[in-house]
């Protein structure tokens, strides 16, 4: 599908496909949308200690660049896992202007390595911070008892509903230790629904700018 690169609301970059009228990001603010969903409501849980991220829908790479920026302010060391079907191809990633808009010119060297890597290795970006990329659809994710966070940033369920079933989150539940978080831009009822169905506690939390709600689930005991 074709892909077209434009200026969200805050000034990022995201990625919009013209056959969907979706796009990787909120048009209201790729960066806000990051920084709110995934480091206020879902990072910042977390304090000085070790942990394990997964991302589904590594995309632009904008959600692990803030991770990584964030860690350091958090003291975490982070071993991040983001899985992707379809990534983005160089010309792209060069377009993305996020070491700019996060004035982290000092890391631009960073961002452009988590993009180069390869994948399925496990490499460390630098200390503390280590990252494998996986090329595989959502569907083949086989992980147990392994992560204590994951972002998921996956396409919406108005496109992709596949993406948002009780089989997906039912992997995500297994892949997560006891007390794992997930977090989500989402709050469809249907996503709800399906997170409480396979033993998600689900809250609502207020939305980043341009959504009223977003999801946040827990792996209780």
């Amino acid at each position: 599908m074709e892909r077209k690169i434009i200026i969200t609301a805050d000034g990022s970059t995201t990625i919009h496909i013209p056959e969907w009228d979706e796009q990787y990001h909120s048009k209201y603010g790729a960066i806000q949308e990051a920084k709110h969903v995934f480091i206020k409501n879902g990072l910042s849980l977390f304090s000085d200690q070790k942990i394990s991220i997964l991302e589904i829908g590594f995309g632009t790479g904008l959600n692990c660049f803030i991770t990584f920026l964030e860690a350091k302010k958090l003291n975490l060391s982070i071993d991040y896992v983001g899985v992707e079907a379809y990534p983005l191809v160089a010309d792209e990633v060069e377009k993305m202007n996020y070491v700019d808009q996060l004035n982290a010119n000092e890391f631009s060297n960073v961002f452009n390595q988590m993009h180069q890597q390869e994948w399925e290795i496990k490499e460390e970006i630098l200390l503390g911070f280590s990252l494998t990329k996986r090329k595989q659809f959502f569907n083949e994710i086989n992980d147990e008892n392994k992560f204590n966070l994951i972002y998921f940033d996956a396409f919406g369920a108005s496109v992709q509903p596949g993406l948002w079933t009780e089989e997906i989150f039912e992997k995500m539940y297994k892949a997560l230790k006891l007390d794992g978080v997930l977090v989500t831009y989402s709050a469809k009822g249907s996503v709800r629904r399906a997170m409480l169905a396979v033993g998600f506690l689900v809250e609502k939390l207020p939305g980043p700018p341009g959504k009223r709600e977003m999801l946040r689930g827990t792996k209780a005991p």
